[in-house]
């Protein structure tokens, strides 16, 4: 089965082959779930059913490449006592890894299912999603199985917080060997918060050595809230992604630029911490690779939404609206190694010929209403892997 999404006003595709990666008055083939052909509408060929567009704007579906949304409970009062001037830590996980503990699994799966359901309203595709909530080997297993079933990318965080009660450094051995052991077969990647309050740079380098052993990719959570050697760890140890990035050096940003590993950023959890925001724009005109994400989590991003991600980057971060978008989109899918081709699993992030077929189209004529008009629901439709899920 073919369909033909025609009447397109204007089409972001991250392909090199049009100028500035967009089209207009164009159209898309999708077939067996991939993205079969794009150019000119004119010049579309047949397909056994078709959409139009009616002059819209269509885009890849947004890739984002950090959630943690298997979780329980309720941290409002955290979040009240923070607007009121209080400063963050990062103990305060611990609040929701009491909460994640004892809950059922029904319960945690209903609640990650509500979450998706509001992503996928506002346009995602493709999501990736953290253990790290339960600290156990029996809870980090069991929010990694909930968790795989349903999203795209399953990353271990038993690196999250030592746990209220626990030993360090037998904690560190539970985290590199038998909660490891637990998870592996489950997860695509393991991350590690090396942070003041977290793990320090000792303990992350022996975080991200076991991981490497068990031959998993890696993230770090870095550089959030202050100065440190997240970014640092996460280059040398060829990491996917380094996130949060609000206080980087120059050296920093050079080390990214001249890396493979992705500099996340997280507007959201950046005006809702009241933290520096992250030098997108640096970052940027260094030329590293960039990627927008919600960090939708109980206590310090609680939004699911990447067009307010996407909305702020431009009006906070000075990103272009075209910069923002292709950090939401390939940007994302380059954090999650989603940028090729992997066994089973096509690229996201894009819409160039043989790329998974994740599209939306926005109720508005360009990408540029969604900074243009910030925080309204502007996705009018959404395809993912071929098949029309919203409007």
């Amino acid at each position: 089965m073919s369909t033909l999404i025609t009447g397109i006003g204007e089409l972001t595709t991250h392909d090199p082959a049009h100028p500035g990666g967009r089209l207009h008055d164009a159209a898309v083939v999708i077939e067996d779930g991939r993205v079969a052909w794009t150019g000119p509408a004119a010049d579309a060929p047949a397909a056994d059913e078709s959409y139009d567009a009616e002059g819209r704007a269509a885009l890849p579906g947004w890739v984002d490449s950090h959630t943690h949304l298997v979780f329980a409970g309720d941290r409002t009062a955290e979040f009240e006592a923070r607007m009121a001037g209080e400063s963050y830590a990062a103990g305060g996980i611990n609040v929701t890894v009491e909460a994640t503990r004892a809950a059922s699994d029904a319960e945690l799966e209903r609640g990650l299912v509500r979450h998706l359901e509001e992503s996928y309203d506002g346009g995602t595709t493709t999501l990736e999603t953290k253990t790290g909530y339960g600290l156990t080997v029996t809870d980090e297993r069991r929010s990694a199985l909930i968790a795989a079933r349903h999203v795209d990318e399953v990353t271990f965080l038993g690196a999250h917080v030592v746990p209220a009660g626990s030993d360090r450094e037998a904690y560190l051995d539970l985290v590199t060997g038998e909660m490891l052991d637990a998870v592996a077969d489950i997860v695509s990647a393991v991350d590690v918060f090396c942070e003041t309050g977290a793990f320090d740079e000792t303990e992350t380098r022996r975080i991200l050595e076991a991981a490497g052993a068990r031959g998993l990719a890696t993230h770090v959570h870095g550089n959030q809230l202050g100065h440190g050697p997240g970014v640092r760890l996460a280059v040398e140890y060829g990491s996917l992604s380094v996130d949060h990035l609000g206080f980087l050096t120059d050296a920093d940003v050079d080390l990214l630029a001249g890396s493979a590993t992705v500099a996340t950023v997280l507007p959201a959890c950046d005006l809702s911490t009241r933290m520096p925001l992250a030098p997108a724009r640096q970052l940027v005109d260094a030329g590293a690779h960039l990627a927008i994400a919600t960090n939708a989590n109980p206590g310090t991003s609680y939004t699911s939404s990447m067009g307010f991600a996407v909305a702020t980057a431009v009006l906070q971060m000075r990103l272009t609206v075209a910069e923002a978008v292709r950090a939401a989109t390939h940007g994302g899918a380059r954090a999650l190694g989603r940028h090729l081709d992997r066994p089973g699993k096509p690229r996201v992030g894009e819409l160039t010929v043989g790329a998974r077929a994740d599209l939306q189209i926005l109720d508005a004529p360009s990408v540029t209403h969604l900074a243009y008009r910030p925080g309204m629901p502007l996705t009018r439709a959404v395809w993912h892997a071929g098949v029309r899920v919203r409007g």
